[in-house]
């Protein structure tokens, strides 16, 4: 009665990827489906790292195709083996829900009672899901932030910066930070919040809002800085990336690329020069490809982990990314 879920099934690793990447999958938890006869596979391996570089929080495993197993050792075996492949990608696999069944037995089935046999381990998997995913937390719980994209100033009141509120909330009183772009990051106080020329008590996430600021001058403040919780974010230069590299008929690049090439790359509504590094045994990356990459910018800009940008050259997008790990 509490949840709605919506699924997004990945079969292929590389359509995950994109998806993942590209932002159309966040994931709020994953159900890691295993043939049993087969075991645990290379790409099973794969879409487990995935899952956790990506910070999908919670995982819950379904051994499938048990009836086409008749030694109860082996599939114990299968479980252990499954067990120890989470617990290598700092998953929780001593404790990680398994459930044992068949999903064609299930489809295949005509039986109109809900309570048949062969439907009982897909009963089973929804209850595991229900108990074991965590409740999402809602954006306006977490620490406020708001990407900069403009800002005035009112004579007599102060400087007023203008954006959309990512996650959060924020009211009259509450010291804010102002981060990016600079070496120190900026304290200031809320002295007002609006939209739309409107005196609001508070905004929060998703609102288009206009925030006055204490003790701000105007030349302080540009577009692509982010006004935040203090101490919420940080900023950075250095950042870890996966990254999918648009195909030319995706409107990306004819020609690969290589280390050192210095594309814009566009995080929130800032738009900055980073110089790309590429794993060690990669010489170049190809429309289609997706690299896990390091970046260097050539200035500070607020970033964390899960933060996702899109990597633009003389007008195409050549890529999208999403920030694996953030380095001091």
């Amino acid at each position: 009665d509490k949840r709605h879920y919506a699924h997004v099934d990945c079969p292929g690793h590389r359509d995950y990827i994109k998806n993942m990447i590209t932002g159309a999958a966040q994931m709020d938890g994953a159900i890691l489906v295993v043939a049993a006869p087969d075991g645990p596979m290379p790409q099973t391996r794969e879409h487990v790292l995935l899952a956790r570089q990506v910070e999908v929080p919670a995982m819950v495993v379904y051994l499938n195709k048990v009836d086409m197993m008749d030694d109860a050792e082996l599939l114990e075996l299968v479980e252990l083996e499954l067990r120890e492949l989470l617990n290598k990608y700092k998953f929780p696999g001593d404790t990680t829900p398994i459930v044992r069944g068949s999903a064609l037995q299930a489809l295949e089935s005509a039986s109109e009672d809900p309570g048949a046999p062969e439907y009982a381990s897909i009963l089973e998997l929804m209850r595991v899901v229900d108990e074991y995913i965590p409740q999402p937390a809602r954006e306006k719980d977490k620490p406020f932030l708001m990407a900069i994209e403009d800002v005035f100033s009112i004579k007599g009141r102060g400087t007023v910066v203008t954006g959309r509120v990512d996650r959060g909330t924020a009211k009259v009183g509450d010291a804010l930070e102002i981060i990016g772009l600079r070496d120190e990051s900026m304290s200031t106080v809320c002295t007002g919040t609006e939209m739309f020329h409107k005196n609001l008590d508070q905004v929060e996430a998703g609102d288009n809002a206009g925030i006055l600021l204490r003790g701000i001058e105007r030349e302080e403040v540009e577009r692509g800085m982010v006004l935040a919780k203090p101490g919420s974010i940080k900023p950075h230069t250095k950042f870890e990336a996966e990254v999918y590299v648009l195909k030319k008929e995706e409107g990306g690049r004819h020609k690969a690329f290589f280390g050192g090439y210095r594309p814009q790359f566009y995080i929130r509504t800032m738009d900055v020069t980073g110089a790309i590094s590429l794993p060690a045994g990669v010489e170049m990356v190809m429309p289609g490809d997706n690299v896990n990459m390091s970046v260097e910018l050539i200035t500070r800009v607020a970033l964390e982990a899960g933060q996702r940008f899109a990597i633009r050259e003389g007008g195409l997008t050549v890529g999208a990314g999403v920030v694996t790990k953030v380095i001091d």
